[in-house]
């Protein structure tokens, strides 16, 4: 994992979009927290969160709203220490009502490739069940699942 760290190329930019999005889908609050730096920064729709400790409350309580949690992240763009990365998840609340969380995020990451800033804006749209798009096991997503651009998103 050395190899990913600034100043990132397509192929190492594309490789951290993808271990970020395994992470997000393990739903494990505290292995997520070890990819940014103990002093990182979020702002995440109206939130604003600093360091691990915020990180691990933060999506310890996203993770018990937003049930059966699958989510696709694909990158935008990139340059020397930052990554631009636009996703989509899926989720159910607890009375079953399903939505599509759609977003962009701005990343910014230290000389060790943890990630230092994330700037978040997400819209929730609510779906019928019958247009969900993700059906994998939760977890990670199966490398033969279309992303982004080829579900249409």
């Amino acid at each position: 994992m050395s190899s990913l760290v600034p100043p990132f190329t397509l192929d190492t930019a594309t490789q951290k979009v993808r271990l970020a999005e395994d992470g997000w889908n393990s739903r494990d609050p505290e292995r997520v927290s070890l990819v940014y730096t103990p002093d990182s920064r979020w702002r995440n729709r109206a939130e604003f969160i600093a360091g691990r400790a915020e990180i691990v409350a933060f999506l310890t309580r996203k993770w018990a709203k937003e049930l059966d949690y699958r989510l696709i992240k694909e990158i935008w763009a990139f340059t020397d220490n930052r990554i631009a990365v636009r996703f989509a998840y899926e989720w159910h609340d607890d009375s079953g009502n399903w939505f599509r969380s759609y977003g962009n995020e701005n990343w910014e990451f230290d000389a060790a490739g943890l990630m230092q800033r994330r700037f978040a804006c997400i819209n929730d749209l609510p779906i019928r069940e019958k247009e969900r798009k993700y059906h994998w096991p939760l977890g990670r997503r199966p490398d033969d699942h279309p992303g982004l651009t080829e579900l249409g998103l």
